[in-house]
């Protein structure tokens, strides 16, 4: 039910138990046998950041707020690629509800695939499932971090990516916290159905932490080795729709490379172990 409170108390609104735009309705309609995680395609921001790093410089030139960057040209072929690899998907396997990132890359990315694979579907949207807020180091590449806040770039190495919180920011803990609420929601709920969540790269290494039950170590180590592809696709199952998840593919850009589009890798720091 959904409320809201007045002068006389609390007053009935209607009987939906989600809000319109969230996950909650999304998963309630789907019911969680499959997630298939897929990383936005490659952004505008992407492109920055790798350029400021190769050049050596401290300040990233993004063209606007993180939540609003746009997909690059080439992230726009890879969602069409995304879309058309989706398609092929039987009908009885696709996804009942897709729910996005609220940030322009994810959404956009979402919403170009699934109008490219013809899916009767709305792309819906989470908070939950946005990018990691870096607070005040958002900008900054690692020589920026270092040379304008020395004390902080010392104690992210000193604590690690798992823990280390950036004033203003969020650790990776913290955004493990926030997909446990949306995991919550799908564990639960009915059997039979499947649900796509369209991301980003901290987001889905950070589901493999959840639902595999990582170790600090275990998750750090696959971070500093593995680079999560733009528009690449990560599955997991549970054919009875409760207990724990199967991991069945992780990082999976072959749909891109088959169909002549460029596969994109643009990492984040892999600096990520404490010192």
């Amino acid at each position: 039910m959904a409320y809201r409170h007045g002068e006389d108390g609390v007053i009935l609104l209607n009987d939906s138990t989600s809000n319109d735009d969230g996950l909650t309705e999304a998963v309630q309609e789907a019911g969680a046998v499959e997630l298939l995680l897929i990383r936005h395609g490659e952004s505008e921001g992407n492109v920055a950041a790798t350029e400021a790093r190769e050049a050596g410089v401290e300040v990233i030139e993004v063209p606007a707020r993180d939540a609003d960057v746009d997909l690059s040209a080439t992230g726009r072929d890879q969602a069409k690629a995304l879309g058309i690899a989706l398609g092929r998907i039987a009908e009885e396997f696709r996804p009942d509800a897709v729910v996005s990132s609220p940030y322009a890359r994810a959404r956009q990315t979402a919403e170009i695939a699934v109008e490219t694979a013809g899916w009767p579907l709305q792309v819906r949207t989470d908070e939950r499932l946005r990018d990691r807020e870096l607070g005040i180091l958002d900008r900054l590449t690692r020589l920026g971090v270092e040379n304008r806040y020395p004390e902080e770039s010392e104690r992210r190495d000193w604590l690690g990516k798992l823990y280390y919180r950036p004033p203003g920011g969020e650790s990776w803990a913290d955004v493990a916290l926030r997909l446990r609420s949306v995991l919550a929601e799908l564990n639960g709920l009915g059997t039979g159905h499947r649900v796509m969540l369209v991301c980003h790269d901290a987001v889905i290494m950070l589901f493999r932490y959840v639902l595999e039950g990582l170790s600090e170590k275990e998750i750090l180590d696959l971070a500093a080795t593995e680079a999560i592809l733009n528009a690449s696709l990560t599955r997991f199952v549970r054919p009875s729709g409760v207990g724990p998840w199967t991991l069945e593919s992780f990082n999976v850009a072959d749909h891109l490379a088959e169909q002549g589009v460029t596969v994109t890798e643009h990492a984040g720091d892999t600096s990520v172990r404490p010192r």
